[in-house]
C-alpha cells in the first residue's frame, strides 16, 4: 500500500514537473525570482526530450510499483488519465524533438515577454 501510494506520488509530481517546464514561465509575471527555479527546470526538461534520455523520476516510479506488487498501469484515476499524458504509446524520437521545442518556444516567448517587452 504504501510503495503504491509513493509510485501514484511520483506520478502526480512528475506531471506538476512537467506543467511547470511548461507553463512554469507564466509565473514570472507574479514573481520574478520564480526564474531561478523555472530556467534549470526548463533546460532540464528540454535535455530529457532532445537527448531522448529518460528522466530518473520514471524508474523511481517503476521501482515503487514493482514493490508494491504491481507491473501495469490498470484503474484509478493517476492510472487512466495523467500516465497516458506521460508516457504517450505513439512516443517516438521525432515526437520528443517537438516536444523539446515547444517548450523551448513557449518558454523564450515568455521570458521575452516578462523580461524584454517594453509593456512592464
Amino acid at each position: 500500500m504504501l510503495y503504491r501510494f509513493l509510485s501514484d506520488f511520483v506520478v502526480i509530481f512528475h506531471f506538476a514537473f512537467v506543467l511547470f517546464v511548461i507553463f512554469g514561465g507564466l509565473l514570472l509575471l507574479w514573481k520574478r525570482k520564480i526564474v531561478w527555479i523555472h530556467l534549470p527546470c526548463t533546460f532540464w526538461g528540454a535535455f530529457v526530450e532532445f537527448s531522448g534520455s529518460i528522466c530518473p523520476l520514471t524508474p523511481l516510479e517503476i521501482w515503487f510499483r514493482i514493490r508494491g506488487g504491481t507491473t501495469a498501469y490498470r484503474g484509478g484515476f493517476i492510472e487512466h488519465y495523467i500516465l497516458p499524458v506521460l508516457y504517450p504509446s505513439g512516443l517516438t524520437r521525432k515526437v520528443q524533438i517537438v516536444l523539446g521545442s515547444i517548450v523551448i518556444i513557449i518558454n523564450v516567448f515568455v521570458y521575452w515577454k516578462v523580461f524584454f517587452s517594453k509593456k512592464r
